[in-house]
């Protein structure tokens, strides 16, 4: 259902290729021909997500993405998946900021699963509440600046009773995260919220300055898919770019951003669950060229 774990179905034959000249890369780096050493941004992260196999495998927890994010890709910026929690006490989300702080990374963003406001089952509905909640308390205790709730749903409409409470769930988690100084809001990556039309309604209705958008860029299905990511881009709070957007038109969907004043992170997620060390560092340096071009002007 989330294509988050609908890994991206294109062959990355390019990557060998790259690869090596990649994968000591720096963000001080000199970007091809410019003769100047990149300067970090302190708008670029990483979706710790890009990491779930070194995960899975008992080689990266939360605290080992934090220090590759700091001193790996000279970030100072993170992006968690919360897939990457081994809980959500309150003890253990402290040692996480305490982590954060040491590194002076600021959180972009907590991108939360399992708290997906729509099910069909009842009971499932109130476990992912309840969920969310405690997600909730965590962006406060890690000092998120946004943090992503799917809406769930199915399909590329919601009923009104659906629609309805979805609706009622955003304004009262976009009220929470106003007294908490943070922002709350979906991605248009899977199910109903991925449709353009279905997430300006959303928006619309939610109408709270504590609601925004994560956007999956180029993840929309439907109708106007092709020109999205440009009519969200001015109520978006954060992004997600994977490797076909930063193999493919990175800098229109970057530029898409600047125009209007986006101040948020440029987050790369990786998806192949391969050489994700490597990878990762393939899709920052792309992003960081970007950056670096339009510093140079």
């Amino acid at each position: 259902m989330n294509n988050r774990r609908d890994f991206l179905r294109k062959s990355l034959t390019t990557v060998a290729a790259v690869t090596a000249s990649a994968v000591g890369s720096k963000t001080a780096s000199a970007s091809p021909g410019s003769g100047k050493a990149v300067i970090p941004s302190k708008q670029l992260s990483i979706l710790s997500y890009s990491f779930r196999v070194l995960m899975e495998e008992g080689k990266m927890d939360v605290f080992g993405y934090l220090e590759s994010c700091k001193y790996r890709y000279n970030l100072s910026v993170a992006d968690i998946w919360n897939g990457f929690f081994k809980s959500v006490d309150e003890s253990y989300l402290k040692k996480i900021r305490e982590a954060l702080d040491e590194r002076e990374l600021m959180l972009a963003d907590l991108c939360a699963d399992q708290v997906h406001i729509w099910e069909d089952d009842p009971d499932k509905r109130k476990k992912n509440y309840e969920y969310a909640l405690a997600n909730l308390k965590a962006a406060e205790i890690l000092g998120a600046k946004f943090m992503r709730v799917d809406a769930g749903g199915s399909g590329e409409v919601w009923t009104n009773e659906q629609f309805d409470h979805i609706v009622e769930r955003y304004k009262e988690y976009a009220h929470w995260g106003y007294d908490h100084g943070f922002k709350v809001g979906a991605e248009n990556h899977w199910g109903p919220e991925a449709v353009w039309a279905n997430l300006k309604k959303l928006y619309e209705a939610v109408d709270h300055p504590a609601f925004g958008i994560s956007c999956h860029i180029g993840g929309w299905h439907g109708a106007q898919a092709e020109e999205a990511d440009r009519l969200v881009a001015p109520w978006v709070c954060h992004t997600h770019f994977a490797w076909n957007i930063t193999e493919g038109p990175l800098e229109e969907k970057m530029k898409n951003l600047r125009d209007v004043g986006y101040q948020g992170s440029y987050s790369v997620e990786h998806h192949s669950g391969k050489n994700e060390y490597a990878n990762v560092a393939i899709q920052l340096d792309r992003v960081r060229a970007i950056f670096d071009r339009w510093r140079n002007g």
